[in-house]
């Protein structure tokens, strides 16, 4: 029975050492680098930072200086502290331009921006107009990045966010009946919209608040810009509009 303790106790001296045995390095910032690495991987992120803010104390002009701020960068994202996480990716963004892992730091801004947009259209979204922003900068500036693909897919989904939002907008101003608010609402959605079934409705909307506004000669006008690019039924509703239109400015 003792033999059996002393060697379970063996076993566990041996277990706690491996277990908190200080990885190697050249120097002591390479130590503290490597030590800040492993406990962000273990989730002991706390440690890690304190690690991290001793290296940056003590060796401020390391070689392990620079890759530290990423590494404190990818310790606010992996705690989800994603304001935080942009600034600090901005910040080593703008402080080393030339940096080899620069297409992984703009992704990380855009992806810190991306998770701070909201689940709905109908809350602000101008989390999803700053990830547009750094996506895009991304594809523009790294074409050939492995983040490319993931970045395409997510302006998508934010532009189409953007998209449902201003058309709940535009159409809640319509119901409500502020026709002036409609129509900017509607011919803005056309400077910054491609998706055609959206651009016809406004097209429609544009005429018709145009017609309650009284506003008759650019209720005219807007039908005959926009009556070619508009289905059977919009030409039909848009030609009636501006007949309208017509009879009103002869009375």
């Amino acid at each position: 029975m003792i033999f059996l303790r002393f060697l379970s106790t063996i076993s566990l001296v041996l277990f706690v050492s491996c277990a908190s045995e200080k990885p190697t390095g050249k120097t002591e910032a390479e130590v503290l680098f490597k030590e800040a690495k492993i406990l962000m991987e273990d989730g002991r992120y706390i440690l890690a930072t304190e690690k991290l803010n001793q290296l940056k104390n003590q060796y401020p002009y390391s070689f392990y200086a620079t890759p530290a701020e990423l590494l404190q960068a990818d310790i606010l994202y992996k705690q989800e502290n994603y304001v935080d996480s942009a600034a600090a990716y901005l910040l080593f963004r703008d402080f080393h331009p030339r940096h080899k892992e620069m297409p992984y730091v703009v992704y990380r801004i855009a992806e810190s921006y991306y998770q701070q947009k909201p689940d709905t259209s109908d809350r602000d979204l101008q989390g999803a107009v700053e990830a547009i922003k750094y996506y895009k900068e991304l594809l523009m500036r790294y074409p050939t990045s492995k983040y490319t693909k993931d970045g395409n897919k997510k302006i998508a989904e934010c532009e189409g966010m953007i998209r449902d939002k201003e058309k709940d907008i535009a159409d809640f101003y319509y119901r409500t009946e502020v026709y002036e608010a409609a129509r900017w609402r509607y011919l803005d959605i056309l400077k910054n919209f491609q998706q055609k079934k959206l651009r016809k409705l406004s097209m429609e909307r544009i005429v018709e608040t145009s017609f309650y506004m009284k506003d008759y000669e650019k209720c005219i006008a807007y039908a005959d810009k926009y009556y070619d690019f508009l289905g059977k039924e919009g030409k039909k509703n848009t030609k009636s509009f501006k007949n309208k239109c017509k009879k009103n400015i002869t009375q």
